[in-house]
């Protein structure tokens, strides 16, 4: 059964033929802006498992980029699909009500740790439409025309989010960009300055906001800080708790509210329902979450969730669209949520990190291309760099170990703002079994790619 299978390669060549020639049709008719360069067509995929059209079995790491915390083709979640079906596929919530869309607004008004007493929640269909979204409602309440987001950062594609991204090359030609979007610098204690003692970090951070209301928006024009938990395109970096706080606190002595993006890490990715769980265990919380990606299994959907008077300072018709809460979407979401907490996946994920973290540990004192490993939970990034005394980053052999990997059954994906990091991102559903098979694919390549 492949929910169970291990990774194997049955052809002789990867893309193999069949494979090859859906790619080459791909070529012809999908535009080239679209990259992928891994060999795989997929036929099926269940669990961590994709068998492509060939008969090769691939251990997939990369999971959507965060969508399948539950796995491909959940079993519960495919009849839920199947039953919303048989009544009705759309119901705009501007024009009808329809009760899954507001048993999921229920449901993540209860279980998401933002600030309030009483929640509100609404529905787009994306991780972009969700950040863009939040920025609409942070200005709406806060009558404030700006918003600080940092170094590293990936929000989204569209014109307002590709403007909050750092990296430019998902904005090449686009310009000119949104105003009224200022960067700080991220809390990559990884590349602290050469030479900066790791006490001093906190406050060097810190004074890069500072620095954007002084050089560029005065404190009292910002409507919002825009921050990943842990960031993802960025290079998975977990934002310090003690700048967390620090930032919670700068937000209050302005009157700004504080953004948590979490569309890669939500859903028990990190060892929690949300990253910013931690955040509220520290004794600090974001006015507003955004999440997506796992939220509906890969049925699309994306979330909105703040206090009901953040929410309700937006003006009719401001926020809402033809698809967002689709009724087949919140179906899915409702059960897949039912699934996370049922089946305790925020623990599985805690289980799958601290092995992979062991093991990437060990490789780091084995190999001396490995310069850090990190994250949360489920969620870890390594990365590569040319020796550990210069920490150079070496995305060359980060590439290397990607193509590696792949010929050999296991899919991983690079990120970094340096392209030197691989990301780990795999279904929570994995086995155990699975998950050593992976391991060893992975140290394997890192060991060839030297």
């Amino acid at each position: 059964m492949l929910r169970t299978d291990l990774p194997k390669i049955i052809t002789e060549t990867l893309p193999g033929p069949k494979a090859q020639e859906m790619i080459n049709r791909r070529k012809e008719a999908i535009p080239n802006a679209i990259g992928c360069s891994y060999p795989v067509v997929i036929a099926r995929g269940e669990g961590a498992m994709i068998e492509d059209v060939d008969g090769n079995k691939f251990l997939d790491w990369i999971g959507g980029v965060g969508v399948l915390n539950i796995g491909y083709s959940q079993p519960e979640v495919v009849e839920a699909v199947k039953a919303q079906a048989d009544h009705y596929f759309h119901g705009m919530i501007n024009v009808v009500t329809h009760e899954g869309y507001i048993a999921l607004a229920e449901k993540l008004a209860q279980i998401a740790p933002v600030k309030g007493e009483k929640k509100k929640a609404y529905f787009a269909n994306s991780g972009a439409e969700a950040d863009e979204n939040a920025v609409k409602v942070a200005k709406s309440f806060t009558k404030r025309p700006n918003i600080i987001v940092f170094s590293g950062a990936f929000h989204g594609r569209t014109f307002l989010t590709m403007t909050m991204t750092s990296k430019k090359a998902y904005a090449a030609g686009m310009g000119p960009l949104a105003n009224g979007v200022f960067r700080a610098q991220f809390p990559y204690y990884y590349r602290n300055p050469e030479g900066m003692p790791k006490e001093k970090a906190l406050d060097y951070y810190m004074k890069s906001i500072e620095d954007v209301f002084e050089q560029c928006a005065a404190a009292d024009t910002i409507a919002a800080i825009v921050v990943e938990p842990l960031q993802g395109e960025g290079g998975f970096i977990p934002a310090p708790i003690e700048w967390v706080k620090a930032v919670r606190a700068l937000c209050d002595q302005h009157g700004i509210l504080l953004i948590a993006d979490e569309v890669q890490s939500g859903f028990c990715r990190t060892g929690r329902m949300f990253a910013s769980e931690y955040w509220k265990e520290a004794g600090v919380q974001p006015d507003i979450i955004t999440t997506a990606k796992s939220i509906a299994a890969g049925v699309p959907l994306s979330a909105i969730i703040a206090r009901a008077e953040i929410m309700d300072a937006a003006a009719p018709g401001s926020i809402g669209g033809t698809y967002c809460g689709n009724p087949l979407a919140c179906a899915a979401s409702l059960k897949t949520i039912e699934i996370m907490e049922r089946d305790h996946l925020a623990e599985r994920s805690c289980e799958i990190g601290e092995k992979v973290m062991a093991r990437y540990r060990q490789m780091m004192e084995k190999y001396p291309v490995i310069g850090d490993v990190r994250g949360l939970g489920g969620m870890i990034g390594i990365e590569f760099v040319k020796d550990q005394e210069s920490k150079e980053p070496a995305p060359e052999l980060t590439g290397k170990v990607i193509a590696e990997c792949a010929q050999n059954g296991l899919m991983v994906e690079g990120a970094g703002t340096y392209g030197n990091v691989i990301r780990f991102l795999a279904p929570l559903v994995m086995t155990d079994e699975q998950l050593e098979a992976g391991l060893d694919i992975f140290e394997k390549a890192v060991a060839d790619c030297m």
